[in-house]
């Protein structure tokens, strides 16, 4: 059987303030002209299929439009919600949704009950994992701890069991969108960080055929049967070296597994450059970026007059301007953002302990922090959904 594994579509989300709908829909397009033409037996969307809750209705009207034509395609579509979308919204009328050939899988109470899809060689059981916030969850999946590798790994124990009581020979696929160990981060990946933990390993997938996962942007192999497609398009800066694409995975009939990445259209390059003002405008080497979206770094000592007028002259798709000036590392004037970079919100609150009263917190104050964080996570979640 061969999948066309995609996710973090992020439907209505913008690029530094660049509309990114008809890229999207150019995405789209392109999706279903690969089903078409590379022969794509079932599509598997392992969530974020919008970039919020409640989404604008320009990205509802192209998911409608997307589910449309991919129904007339007569290809089956098995797609989860992540934790940008609102799992409940998602869900809404995906019984009738069903009967068209698209399974939307947005309940975590029913992530063993799989999709069935046949093929010459017998069945392959699609088991759909929505997005498991911990301290959602938990009492579902009856777990002591709320934590990821803890909730997952309850439901993948549920997907094992009923994959056991099935036809010998039975394939299988698990959609899953969480953050697994291994798995390189960007900018615009959302914090799911309960516990002070958000990953999980690779190996809670073992006993299935393929894990199909969503959640980082970045198209990665955490193992032949472990892959994020990554999302189709860039959503930060720090996307600027992703090569956007999908996942075309052959199936075969003793559940062997074959990857093909199917690149994606580019709306337009990403660049990253940095130095002085007047050598990023004078430097000939730069002359590849003047059609890019580009972020620029600037290093002089003063900031200069105009500096994004006088890029944009060169450079007119400036999107970011940064200032970061030569300074050496002791210099009490760098800045307060490059001293926090990399650090946790747990490190930055128990460094503001250390600063205050002159010692860190101990473990039980470490634990307080942790579970603070976690409140206020957990609350913003419930906020979202509540929408």
């Amino acid at each position: 059987m061969r999948l066309l594994h995609t996710s973090d579509w992020h439907l209505g989300r913008s690029f530094h303030r660049v509309n990114m709908l008809d890229a999207q829909a150019a995405f789209i397009g392109h999706l279903l002209a690969t089903v078409r033409e590379r022969d794509v037996d079932a599509v598997v969307v392992a969530g974020d299929v919008y970039d919020r809750a409640v989404p604008p209705l320009a990205a509802v009207e192209l998911f409608d439009d997307a589910l449309h034509r991919l129904a007339d395609l007569g290809v089956p579509t098995v797609m989860i919600s992540g934790n940008h979308d609102s799992a409940r919204r998602l869900g809404v009328g995906a019984g009738l949704i069903d009967r068209a050939g698209i399974h939307l899988r947005t309940d975590p109470a029913a992530c063993a009950d799989p999709v069935i899809l046949t093929d010459a060689h017998g069945d392959v059981a699609f088991y759909g994992l929505p997005y498991l916030e911990p301290a959602l969850v938990k009492d579902e999946f009856a777990v002591d701890r709320a934590g990821h590798e803890a909730v997952i790994g309850a439901a993948m124990d549920r997907v094992r069991a009923d994959l056991a009581g099935r036809a010998p020979g039975t394939r299988s696929v698990v959609l899953a969108h969480a953050f697994v160990s291994g798995g390189h981060v960007s900018d615009s990946e959302r914090d799911i960080t309960v516990g002070g933990v958000a990953a999980v390993p690779a190996e809670v997938f073992d006993g299935v055929d393929y894990a199909a996962l969503g959640h980082l942007h970045g198209s990665q192999t955490l193992g032949e049967r472990v892959r994020y497609s990554g999302s189709p398009l860039p959503y930060s800066f720090s996307e600027a070296d992703h090569r956007k694409s999908m996942w075309l995975v052959d199936i075969g009939p003793d559940g062997h597994v074959q990857a093909e990445r199917v690149d994606c259209p580019v709306p337009r390059a990403l660049a990253r450059i940095r130095g002085t003002l007047d050598e990023l405008l004078d430097d000939p080497d730069l002359a590849r970026h003047e059609d890019a979206w580009v972020e620029a770094t600037l290093t002089d000592a003063v900031r200069p007059d105009d500096p994004m007028a006088r890029l944009c002259e060169r450079f007119p798709h400036t999107l970011s301007l940064v200032f970061a000036p030569d300074r050496v590392p002791d210099d009490p004037d760098v800045s307060y953002a490059q001293r926090l970079k990399d650090r946790s919100d747990q490190q930055i609150a128990e460094d503001f302990v250390t600063h205050v009263r002159g010692a860190g917190p101990d473990e039980q104050e470490q634990e307080v922090l942790r579970s603070a964080f976690d409140a206020v996570r957990t609350d913003a979640t419930l906020r979202e959904v509540a929408r």
